[in-house]
């Protein structure tokens, strides 16, 4: 039997390392070098993606420090690792802005499973940063961009050959992270067609009062990716 898709997502999450010269201020966030983390991240896939069925990825920005960067798990934060993906944590129970809209979308969608039957989430870097004690995206300096391209090109391109369509992906951040993905897809050939959506966190942040909107914007996508 080849390696289902949780054993190759495994494997990708437990050796990734980025090793470049950071902008002054700007400190790597890699949450897989911990024991607890990967126990949760060999969990999380074996429960929902021990199979070698195909799935269109879901490319946030990268780890913040209260979803990602503490599960490893992507836009879960500890309260919706526990009550929505049924793995036992002992973090500390917050939630996280952008990983309350998911799992809410998650959840109109028909829950964890028949999600994650379908779609991964992930990140564009999924190796997050902090400077000053605060999120840091990749493309908040141009210096950092320049840092993590081929950590990058190298991520994609591993998450497509474990197991992701590359006729579709969604991108969550219509803004500086399409125009980031889009450009580099132009140039590498990742997918045939990227689909951008409002991201979570700006939802959350800046247009709650319109979140069953968004979550219908969602679910629409996820229909048109399938259907592709």
């Amino acid at each position: 039997m080849p390696d289902s898709f949780a054993d190759k997502a495994v494997s990708f999450f437990s050796h990734l390392q980025l090793r470049t010269n950071f902008p002054k201020g700007v400190e790597l966030m890699n949450p897989y070098r911990h024991d607890k983390v990967k126990a949760i991240v060999q969990q999380f896939f074996m429960k929902y993606y021990d199979n070698n069925q195909k799935r269109s990825g879901l490319f946030g920005i990268n780890p913040g420090r209260f979803g990602a960067g503490i599960t490893g798990i992507a836009f879960t934060d500890p309260i919706n690792l526990k009550e929505k993906c049924g793995i036992d944590n002992d973090m500390q129970q917050k939630h996280e802005l952008s990983s309350e809209f998911v799992y809410e979308m998650i959840d109109a969608y028909g829950g964890t499973e028949k999600f994650n039957k379908h779609f991964f989430l992930t990140a564009v870097c999924p190796l997050g940063f902090v400077k000053e004690g605060k999120n840091f995206n990749y493309y908040d300096k141009k210096d950092l961009q320049n840092a993590v391209v081929n950590f990058i090109i190298e991520s994609i391109n591993k998450q497509i050959a474990f197991g992701l369509h590359s006729n579709v992906c969604l991108c969550l951040g219509e803004g500086k992270n399409f125009k980031y993905l889009d450009a580099l897809n132009r140039e590498h050939n990742f997918f045939e067609k990227i689909i951008p959506l409002a991201h979570p966190r700006y939802i959350m942040q800046y247009r709650r009062k319109q979140k069953k909107d968004y979550v219908k914007r969602y679910l629409d996508a996820l229909e048109d990716a399938i259907a592709i």
